[in-house]
């Protein structure tokens, strides 16, 4: 079995990717939707975390996920949030793919990927550039042809927020986001 090596920081910030199973695209359909948000909500109760920006696409969604200080352990989130939609949601979203003898084994189901991909975000700069990533994602995916087409996606609050303008290159908007998280600070 390989040994997983992952970076646990507390209160750190990760850019966070996590696949449907066989890429299946179950995940922008309204229950799929329903079933995510509602596992988020619940998970966040008892394992708090904030969510930067998020992006669903059919078959995977990308997170920037801050823990709070003190814990570094966003696996059991992840965890939780998978074991929630698949005990909760599993029958109703009808996903029509075989499971391995592998995964029957362990019990696993056809919803998700056993693993999920997590970058530890070093910086500023990095913490911008997979916030970018994100929100273009769609674009990349060929879903649409500019981020604020895309439905699913944070983008919406941080246009009306003024920190993404609509028709500005992603280095506009990324030095207006670096601007804004300075004035914070």
């Amino acid at each position: 079995m390989s040994d997983y090596r992952r970076l646990n920081v507390a209160g750190g910030t990760y850019f966070i990717t996590q696949v449907t199973y066989q890429r299946v695209p179950w995940l922008c359909g309204e229950v799929g939707r329903r079933a995510l948000r509602e596992a988020i909500a619940k998970v966040r109760v008892k394992y708090p975390f904030e969510i930067d920006a998020f992006v669903l696409l059919p078959e995977h969604f990308h997170c920037l996920l801050t823990l709070p200080l003190g814990d570094k352990d966003f696996s059991v989130r992840l965890r939780l949030i998978k074991s929630y939609v698949t005990k909760h949601y599993g029958g109703v979203l009808e996903v029509d793919q075989e499971v391995s003898a592998s995964r029957e084994k362990r019990r696993e189901s056809n919803l998700w990927q056993r693993r999920f991909w997590e970058h530890l975000i070093q910086d500023e700069q990095d913490y911008f550039a997979h916030y970018d990533y994100i929100h273009n994602n769609p674009v990349r995916h060929g879903l649409c042809t500019k981020p604020e087409d895309w439905e699913f996606s944070s983008i919406h609050r941080f246009i009306k927020q003024g920190i993404y303008a609509i028709n500005r290159n992603p280095n506009q908007n990324l030095e207006a986001a670096i601007e804004m998280w300075d004035d914070q600070e």
